[in-house]
């Protein structure tokens, strides 16, 4: 993989159980949502509503063990939901997934599908490498308000992802960045799926191989590899 990722030791002790897989896609033909992805959003959340079974998703073994990694932090889990609980949410709510484009409701339904925080980051606007840290504070998060570009910094000891330009998602996975996220114009890209003990090594391999499986049925041709980390 061209892009190297970095878990710092802080992290680390903070959540012991955290580990991840990195799916890596070159030549990806990306555009509006559109019947395809749409399917596979509906069939995510037909099997959420299976695996829950009347729960609410913060009730999931998974879900309950992101609530206490963000408690950890200093974050509010209640009111800054990890991006797999928010999303499993809207995906049981009346107006359900949000159609955004191929590639996001691709990773969106593998979240849902398997309650997993998975994010996609457009790889040609990554600097540098990649690293899961805990903040200084002074870190600028490329973000949107109101309709306008806005720069914002996270809470000193807040885990974020950040390259060497900046933040590029805040608390751990809640909110991605405008900077690197992924447009319709997109066409290499990288993808992290993230998962706490009691989460097994093989259902977090199961949820990587059926993105891969997803991404090379969107876009033929496309070079889609799974990275697990060292």
């Amino acid at each position: 993989m061209n892009l190297t990722l970095t878990v710092h030791d802080d992290v680390r002790l903070l959540v012991p159980g955290f580990t991840y897989l990195a799916v890596e896609a070159r030549g990806l033909v990306n555009g509006p949502s559109d019947t395809a992805s749409g399917a596979l959003l509906d069939d995510a959340a037909r099997r959420l509503a299976e695996r829950l079974d009347g729960r609410a998703p913060h009730e999931d073994p998974h879900m309950a063990a992101w609530r206490a990694a963000y408690t950890a932090f200093g974050a509010k889990p209640s009111r800054t939901r990890n991006s797999a609980e928010a999303l499993a949410r809207r995906a049981l709510a009346d107006g359900g997934l949000p159609r955004v484009n191929r590639l996001v409701d691709a990773y969106n339904a593998v979240s849902v599908a398997h309650l997993i925080p998975v994010g996609g980051e457009d790889a040609d606007h990554i600097r540098g490498g990649m690293s899961l840290v805990r903040a200084v504070g002074d870190e600028p998060f490329a973000t949107a308000a109101a309709g306008a570009d806005v720069v914002e910094h996270p809470e000193p000891g807040e885990v974020v992802w950040r390259d060497d330009e900046g933040v590029t998602c805040r608390r751990w996975n809640w909110r991605q960045g405008t900077r690197t996220r992924l447009t319709d114009t997109s066409v290499n890209a990288l993808f992290l799926l993230e998962s706490l003990a009691p989460m097994s090594r093989a259902e977090l391999e199961a949820a990587g191989a059926e993105l891969a499986e997803s991404l090379e049925k969107l876009s033929p041709g496309a070079r889609v590899t799974v990275h697990a980390p060292a």
